[in-house]
Order: structure tokens, then C-alpha cells, then sequence
């Protein structure tokens, strides 16, 4: 990368670092610090978790779209001042009805396809990928920092000093678009980082891609709706206060990371994948259920730490697969499709986690989020190994169809290539292809600047 794609995808990862960190915080005190709220109960508890994903679900693929007309920047900058707007809502909630408006306003500022959008404006091709695993390590830190920290700083500020914390994340991310980030006069589509209406059917109707959406669905409902009981559990059972919550995240999430490796390692190197992804659905299952049975702390944060060790290990590897699986040339679409459905799982984890707390038992809850995990675990064990195969992107010139067919022919005759597509709007190439068995010397015969 160059000086000014290194600064614009830094500055864009750290907007989506401030703004995830701001969703986030609440997750780890708001069980507990809603309690005071007027009308608050369980059920409307777990809506306030969630109802943020609902929101994002609905409009993030739309507000992508709409920055094609719009603008990029304008678009960002909107859906960041709508998160300032719910932050400045919840922070002066004294009722439960009003803290969860605040929240729907904080995730109707759907910006991440729009910022994915912007990468790739800001980026080259041969660079996207990296791009976009600096944005992914981003969002995966914010979430472990707001284990961490949500409860210390909750101690420090309250809830409403939290809420305008988010308020100033969405400041600093508003400076960072308008000073950090370049200019782009023209916003060219790309299909690997931007939705296509196109496509939709053919992403929706693939089997093997639905499976993977439902996972991420089911992994960030559970993970919404087993924070509704969490921090509660930890006070009321263990007698921790909120100050320790966050050492023992520390330690869980230290823990999980480090253990986590060797397991994704094994999914992406070893080509092991099948077999990673039926393991920790299993593992996540089995902890769950063992959360209740839990007889110390000890043990508490075992089952915990095997949780995140399954959790960390998903959120790294399926969108990998969905990268893999994705038609060629429609990776956009299938990730749009995928994020839609991450968002939509924490809206139904945290208001169903919230609900069969306040309608049935802590028992209960644990008991069915495990038992959905290990029937899915059967399923996943029925899936086909997906192929160990790379996307790639590359600029051509190609102004008939018959340039587009003469040089499909010849790519798709060099060894190590599984698929492609020739798009003539965008003069770009999409391959699936096999890195070990890929001549790269004959690919860059035809295209001398693919790396």
C-alpha cells in the first residue's frame, strides 16, 4: 500500500473500531443498570441489547446503495450523526421505551456496507485484501475491549457517561471521514465490496451460503441473549461486583484468544475446515449448557472461555468460507447477505433471550441456546468441505465481448484457476482460484500487474 491507502484504511478501521466500541459497551452492564429504568423488566432488557441489530439489518445494505448516489462520505457522515442522535437519546433515558428508541436511532445509522463501499474507492485491487482484514481485526478488538472495559468505565460514568462516550466515538469517526480519508470524485462499483440486487437471488438461493448465514445468525443471537443473563448471574450467583467482571473478561477473553489459534490455524491452513467449523459449534453448545451448572466462578469462567474460544474461532473463519463460496464476482453481495444476518441474530438473541428469562428461567435459556448448537452440529457434519480457494480481483481492458471471451479462455486455461467472471462496466476481473497449484507466472503473462 501507498502513504494515502495506508492512512485511509487505518482512519476507516478506527471508525468502525469507535462505532462497534460504542454499540458495544452497553453489552457487558446493561442487564444490570437498566433494572432502574422506568418499566424496565427482562424481555424489554434483551430489546435494548438488541434492537440496534434490527435497524442495522434493515438499512445497511440500502444506505450502501444509496451512497452510489449520494456519495460515500455524505452517507457515512449521516449514519454517524445518527449515532450520535441515539447516544444522546439513551444517555437520557429514564425509562426502558425511551432507551430503546435511542438504540434503534444508534443502529439506523447503517454505515458498514457504505464504508466497505469506501474502501475499495480508497484502495487497489490487489491491496482490497488486506484493506478489509485490518477493518475485520478492528471490529473483532472492539468487541473485546468493551468486555473489558464497559464495566469499569460503567463504575467511573454510569450508563449515560457510557452513552455519551458513544456520542464522542461517533465525533472523532466524523473527523476521521472528513480530514483522514481522501476525497474520491467518482465512486466506481466494485462486486467484491459492494451489494448487487443482481445477485441477491442467486446468494439467496445457495444452499451451502445459507448455512453459513444461519450460523452467524445463531452466533450473535446467542451471544446477545446470554448477555441479557450473564452479568446478572455473576452478581446475584458468584457475588462479583461489576469492577471484577471485567478482570475475569480479561482473563476469559486473553485466554480464548490465545486457544483459538491453533483452531483457525488448522481450518486455514491445514485445510481442515469441515472439521474446525463441526467442533466448536459442538464445543459452543456444550458450554452453554454446562454456564448454569456451573457450581464456582472458576468454573463459570471456564465454560466462558470455551464459549469465546468457539465464538472467536467462527467470527474469524465463516466469513473466510463465505468468501470462499461466494458465485464468482458477487462476493459483495454474498457478505451484505451474511452482515444482514449477523445483525438480525443479535436483534431476535437479545428480545428472545430477554423474553424466555422473563417467561421461563435462566435455566431454560441456557439450556435452549445449547440444545439449538448441538442440533445444528449435526448439520454442520453433513456439509461439504468447501474448496480451498482464493478470491482474487484484478483491473483488465476488455471492450467487446470478444475481448471478454478471448481472455476468459485464457485464464481459465492456466492451471490453478477454478472460476471467473469478466465484468465489462467495471474492466475487472473475479477468479476463484487454488494459491497452491496456481501458475502465477502464466497469469502474469496475461496480466503482467497481478501480484
Amino acid at each position: 500500500m501507498d502513504v494515502i491507502e495506508r492512512r485511509s484504511v487505518l482512519a476507516l478501521a478506527m471508525v468502525y473500531l469507535f462505532r462497534m466500541l460504542g454499540l458495544f459497551l452497553i453489552m457487558p452492564v446493561i442487564s444490570v443498570a437498566a433494572d432502574g429504568l422506568d418499566g424496565a423488566d427482562a424481555a424489554l432488557i434483551g430489546a435494548a441489547i438488541g434492537i440496534y441489530g434490527f435497524t442495522q439489518a434493515s438499512l445497511q445494505i440500502p444506505m450502501g446503495m444509496l451512497s452510489d448516489k449520494l456519495g460515500r462520505k455524505r452517507v457515512i457522515l449521516f449514519g454517524l450523526l445518527l449515532f450520535a442522535l441515539g447516544s444522546i437519546i439513551c444517555a437520557h433515558a429514564d425509562s426502558i421505551t425511551t432507551l430503546i428508541i435511542g438504540r434503534a436511532v444508534q443502529g439506523a445509522g447503517a454505515i458498514a456496507s457504505t464504508l466497505m463501499a469506501l474502501l475499495s474507492d480508497v484502495t487497489k485491487e490487489q491491496n482490497r485484501t488486506k484493506a478489509m482484514a485490518m477493518v475485520g481485526i478492528s471490529i473483532g478488538a472492539s468487541f473485546m475491549l468493551s468486555l473489558i472495559l464497559g464495566p469499569i468505565l460503567f463504575q467511573w460514568v454510569g450508563l449515560a457517561g457510557l452513552f455519551y462516550l458513544s456520542f464522542a466515538f461517533s465525533v472523532v469517526g466524523m473527523g476521521l471521514i472528513v480530514w483522514a480519508v481522501p476525497n474520491v470524485t467518482e465512486h466506481t462499483f466494485k462486486r467484491d465490496t459492494t451489494p448487487s440486487l443482481v445477485a441477491l437471488k442467486d446468494v439467496l438461493r445457495n444452499g451451502r451460503l445459507r448455512f453459513l448465514n444461519i450460523s452467524v445468525f445463531l452466533l450473535h443471537g446467542s451471544l446477545t441473549a446470554l448477555f441479557v443473563a450473564i452479568p446478572s448471574l455473576l452478581i446475584h450467583r458468584y457475588g462479583l461486583s461489576l469492577g471484577q467482571h471485567s478482570i475475569l473478561y480479561l482473563l476469559v477473553m486473553g485466554a480464548a484468544f490465545v486457544l483459538m489459534l491453533p483452531l483457525v490455524i488448522a481450518a486455514e491452513a491445514k485445510g481442515l475446515m469441515k472439521h474446525v467449523l463441526t467442533i466448536v459449534i459442538t464445543i459452543i453448545g456444550l458450554a452453554t449448557v454446562a454456564m448454569e451448572w456451573a457450581s464456582n466462578v472458576w468454573l463459570f469462567g471456564v465454560t466462558v472461555c470455551l464459549f469465546f474460544v468457539a465464538f472467536n474461532t467462527l467470527e474469524a473463519t465463516l466469513p473466510s468460507v463465505v468468501s470462499k463460496l461466494a458465485p464468482v464476482g458477487y462476493r459483495g453481495t454474498a457478505m451484505g447477505v451474511f452482515s444482514t444476518h449477523q445483525f438480525m441474530g443479535a436483534f431476535v438473541g437479545g428480545a428472545g433471550g430477554g423474553w424466555l428469562l422473563q417467561h421461563t428461567s435462566m435455566t431454560m435459556l441456557f439450556s435452549i441456546i445449547g440444545g439449538i448448537w448441538l442440533l445444528w452440529a449435526l448439520v454442520s457434519a453433513w456439509q461439504p468441505a468447501p474448496k480451498q480457494v482464493t478470491s482474487m480481483a484484478f483491473s483488465v481492458v476488455a471492450h467487446t465481448e470478444d475481448d471478454v471471451q478471448q481472455l476468459t479462455e485464457e485464464i481459465m486455461a492456466i492451471q490453478g484457476v477454478e472460476d471467473m467472471q469478466i465484468f465489462m462496466d467495471e474492466q475487472t476481473a473475479y477468479l476463484k482460484v487454488d494459491k497452491k497449484q496456481l501458475d502465477k507466472a502464466a497469469l502474469q503473462r496475461i496480466v503482467p500487474h497481478v501480484k
